[in-house]
């Protein structure tokens, strides 16, 4: 019997009737536009806020990898429930989500714990935590036959992000899978509007660089904000060493352009990173 990691936030992040949510996330899909980068994706930023505020900025960039084939998506999330040193990855051999079942690529998941010991077994942070989980009802909506290695980053200064990046990036180049990384955060919270823009552009001209360096910086001194930092800019570092040169901010956005309160918001933004052909 295999083990199975049951959804945590369906119902309240996103819709648990799996035809309700189809069609929310289809809805979303169709209001993005398409195609039209000149590389291989090779990965993703993506946010992870409830759907009704984030789900149209997540859906830039999955629309833009709709249709193609990945062995494996390593997903790095952030801990919003319990801090830890290192990183933490589940034991579980199923994802369970309302639009069905993602089968943990157990190999590489274990492969990557073996001999180091910056990356853990630990189902306990994944249990009941949001940031991964609501990047997977839009993975299964824009891809086919793929697997996942869940991730959750406990510390995120910059050598966490710098030893989990090497340790990912040594298997890949050993297993020579195909693999889509997916780096999950939210940007600036609870700054009032045009306050939160201005924080959050920091974060954006990093991307739109494809500027890890900057982005580490720019962190150290507080210049922008971000609870998963340490997994977008992980993301990063993994993307640029398997090849990836060019970066492309598909969409930001905060809360106040869904709720129309923009006295309190929550950044959010969506970006690819690709091996310009």
């Amino acid at each position: 019997m295999s083990t199975i990691r049951l959804p945590a936030v369906s119902g309240t992040f996103y819709p648990a009737n799996p035809r309700i949510l189809k069609k929310e996330i289809e809805g979303y899909l169709g209001k993005a536009p398409s195609g039209g980068l000149p590389g291989e994706i090779m990965g993703l930023v993506s946010p992870h806020a409830g759907y009704m505020y984030s789900g149209q900025t997540a859906a830039y960039g999955y629309r833009v990898i709709a249709g193609a084939s990945f062995d494996t998506v390593i997903i790095i999330a952030p801990s919003h429930r319990s801090f830890f040193v290192g990183a933490a990855i589940d034991d579980q051999e199923i994802y369970r989500t309302p639009l069905g079942d993602i089968p943990v690529d157990t190999e590489l998941a274990t492969e990557l714990v073996e001999e180091n010991d910056f990356i853990h077994i630990n189902s306990k942070v994944h249990s009941g935590e949001h940031s991964l989980e609501v990047q997977l009802p839009f993975l299964q909506s824009v891809l086919k036959g793929f697997s996942i290695v869940p991730i959750i980053m406990g510390t995120q200064d910059a050598e966490s992000c710098q030893r989990l990046s090497s340790i990912i990036v040594d298997r890949i180049k050993q297993k020579k899978k195909k693999c889509l990384l997916v780096g999950s955060t939210d940007l600036s919270h609870y700054y009032p509007y045009d306050e939160a823009v201005e924080i959050d552009a920091v974060a954006v001209k990093n991307l739109n660089g494809f500027d890890v360096e900057g982005m580490i910086k720019d962190l150290a001194v507080e210049h922008y904000e971000a609870c998963g930092a340490g997994a977008m800019i992980a993301t990063m570092m993994v993307c640029r060493e398997l090849g990836a040169n060019r970066s492309r901010v598909l969409k930001y956005t905060n809360s106040g352009d869904v709720s129309g309160d923009r006295g309190s918001v929550v950044g959010y933004v969506s970006s690819v990173f690709f091996k310009e052909s």
